[in-house]
């Protein structure tokens, strides 16, 4: 269920309020995907540097190529998967949980929590 946004005016400059998700504050029909795999991204991303990785050794690590790595690093992810960035984050040593139960509501939602 969206989340209606509420706007006023602060020192005459409108403020809306956001819904905890950008791709939603733009109206795009797929914000809830782009929402959790930008969040799989900026993990790649943390790790990436926490570890000192080159664009390269981070590519061999994950499986993908340094030019797909520096496409993610750069916000590039429309072409690859969920599924392919959770592997990516399991290559740089983390473990994914994934949790479900039931919706109050007639749809479920999808969430991504960071531990």
């Amino acid at each position: 269920m969206a989340k209606r946004l509420v706007k006023r005016t602060v020192r005459r400059i409108a403020v809306e309020a956001s819904s905890g998700n950008v791709f939603r504050d733009l109206g795009l029909a797929d914000a809830e995907d782009l929402n959790i795999k930008s969040g799989l991204v900026i993990e790649i991303t943390r790790a990436v540097r926490r570890l000192g990785l080159t664009q390269e050794e981070a590519g061999r690590r994950m499986g993908i190529s340094q030019a797909k790595v520096s496409g993610l690093m750069g916000g590039d992810f429309a072409n690859i998967s969920e599924s392919k960035l959770m592997e990516c984050l399991n290559r740089l040593g983390y473990n994914i949980e994934i949790k479900l139960s039931p919706a109050r509501q007639k749809m479920g939602r999808r969430t991504l929590a960071v531990a």
